[in-house]
């Protein structure tokens, strides 16, 4: 059950005329005149009548916008349409929004006359969906805002948007300040290392599709890579993935990499098991990592911890008790996960005890 939000509507109660200043706009679209002007990530400026009402969320990737959306509480009401994807929608939105089955729901790759049929007044979509679908979308006459997420800067810059489109700005800094805190705290952890003191670390992706499987590596620009490094590690695929998605590598090159560490990412959520067959494999079982014990399947609740989707904060500081457990034996994961869902998503304890724990998976305590 989610918290309720009273000292927001106190707040917004009592000084709503500071907040419109602030966003430049009027209570809602409609309501008076006033214009609010938003400038996203990759530049893309749109100008609405006031704070949308109508917001849809759409797109390849958009479990990853609707996730940072829903840690604004105004998200419940105002978000009236989503897409359901591969990391479906109802499971997690339904434990932070009890009105998702009020929503309008897209097909999987909805198209823009699908998307202008719910008649909203902004979408969101993943930055990269722009070429193919945001773009279409707009001459259609909707506006469109683009979320990047994927380092921890445009991550931050991403929320002040969003603080921006529901006319909260103060709840995007408090959001800001818990991930900033976590993220100084592992980089305090880690600063001193010696670049010998950083072990070799690799992050594989694994999929299986249609009976054939295969192991990736994230781009170099990805967030895993930046986890890897923030948290003390040396990311050994630098130099072999592409830039525009993960790229299948062979045995070959792992074992030529021969990694202090492995960390394995599944997102069908079945890392646990696929490390366990790994384990039992002859050939994997000449590598250094599974020799000393430091192949591990990467933490997972109702999505991978290691994506650009608000959970990445978890992953960064897990990551910190793997790579460096002797520096980093102050983070207790769980706690941690106690303090993202009350804080970020503000769920009780009731809530976090029922609905969340028993989805945690990985190599976690």
């Amino acid at each position: 059950m989610k918290k309720t939000a009273l000292r927001w509507f106190v707040f917004m109660m009592v000084s709503s005329s500071i907040l419109l200043a602030a966003c430049g706009s009027s209570p809602a679209a409609g309501d008076g005149p006033g214009s609010l002007e938003i400038k996203d990530t990759t530049g893309h400026t749109v100008t609405l009548d006031g704070l949308p009402q109508e917001i849809a969320i759409a797109g390849k990737a958009s479990v990853m916008v609707q996730d940072a959306a829903f840690m604004f509480d105004e998200a419940d009401q105002r978000v009236k349409a989503l897409e359901n994807r591969n990391q479906s929608v109802f499971d997690f939105l339904p434990v932070v929004d009890p009105t998702i089955d009020e929503k309008d729901l897209f097909e999987r790759d909805a198209g823009p006359e699908q998307i202008a049929a719910v008649k909203p007044d902004l979408v969101l979509m993943k930055n990269f969906n722009k070429n193919k679908l945001g773009d279409s979308v707009e001459k259609l006459g909707i506006p469109v805002l683009y979320l990047n997420l994927e380092t921890p800067d445009v991550f931050y810059q991403d929320i002040q948007m969003l603080g921006k489109v529901f006319g909260v700005p103060e709840r995007a800094e408090e959001i800001i300040r818990f991930y900033k805190d976590r993220v100084e705290k592992v980089q305090e952890i880690t600063a001193d290392l010696e670049e010998g003191e950083k072990p070799r670390v690799l992050i594989l992706r694994y999929s299986d599709q249609g009976g054939d499987f295969a192991f990736s590596v994230p781009p170099e620009s990805w967030l895993q890579t930046q986890m890897v490094e923030i948290a003390g590690g040396r990311p050994v695929w630098v130099d072999q993935g592409g830039s525009g998605g993960w790229s299948i590598v062979n045995f070959e090159q792992i074992a030529a990499w021969d990694p202090d560490q492995i960390y394995l990412v599944d997102y069908k959520g079945d890392a646990d098991e696929v490390v366990r067959r790994l384990k039992e494999d002859a050939l994997w079982g000449s590598l250094s990592a599974l020799k000393e014990g430091q192949l591990y399947a990467f933490a997972f609740d109702f999505y991978s911890w290691d994506q650009p989707d608000t959970r990445w904060v978890l992953g960064l500081e897990w990551l910190a008790t793997k790579i460096h457990p002797e520096r980093a034996d102050g983070i207790d994961i769980l706690a941690e996960v106690d303090a993202f869902y009350d804080v970020l998503y503000r769920l009780d304890q009731e809530s976090i005890q029922e609905d969340v724990l028993p989805k945690l998976r990985g190599d976690i305590p």
